[in-house]
């Protein structure tokens, strides 16, 4: 049997293009800080942006730590793993937060732009500071989010007008 061509598929189909930007989260392990981030990216700005994270030399696991605080706020990464850049393949992003404290590969920082997030990476810090620490993340992400939220709205400025109202 024959397979439909997409084009045949779509056939009168209305497409809408899928505006929300690719973010990539970076960091040494992608074992707590750019999970972190990339959940709370996926939580609550999924109408915004489409999140990954990646790490430039990934840990065999995820930080049990960092599981544990993300169950506090209810995120649940027990299906998430390590992932180094050559895992997303030829993934393009709009925009990379790098939570490394290196340099971005130059490949990648030629073609997209990045954001420098300066947190401390919390692997080998006592609980209570692994918390702080996913507690700065989920700031950054909001912000992050909300100016994402920002960008996408439609302006809400309507004509001039002369500033008379007639009463």
């Amino acid at each position: 049997r024959p397979r439909a061509l997409p084009e045949e598929i779509m056939k009168g189909q209305t497409v809408i293009a899928d505006t929300r930007k690719r973010v990539l989260f970076l960091c040494i392990g992608n074992a707590c800080r750019s999970q972190m981030a990339e959940a709370f990216a996926r939580t609550y700005g999924a109408d915004v942006l489409i999140a990954a994270s990646a790490g430039l030399a990934p840990a065999i696991r995820i930080a049990t730590d960092t599981l544990k605080a993300m169950a506090e706020k209810n995120i649940d990464l027990r299906d998430q793993f390590p992932k180094s850049l050559r895992h997303l393949g030829r993934s393009e992003f709009d925009l990379v937060v790098n939570l490394s404290g290196s340099s971005v590969p130059e490949d990648l920082a030629s073609r997209t732009k990045v954001l420098e997030w300066e947190v401390d990476d919390p692997v080998f810090m006592k609980y209570d500071q692994h918390c702080e620490i996913r507690d700065e993340i989920e700031k950054l992400v909001m912000s992050l989010i909300l100016d994402l939220r920002q960008q996408a709205a439609p302006s809400r400025l309507r004509g001039q007008g002369s500033g008379h109202l007639d009463v």
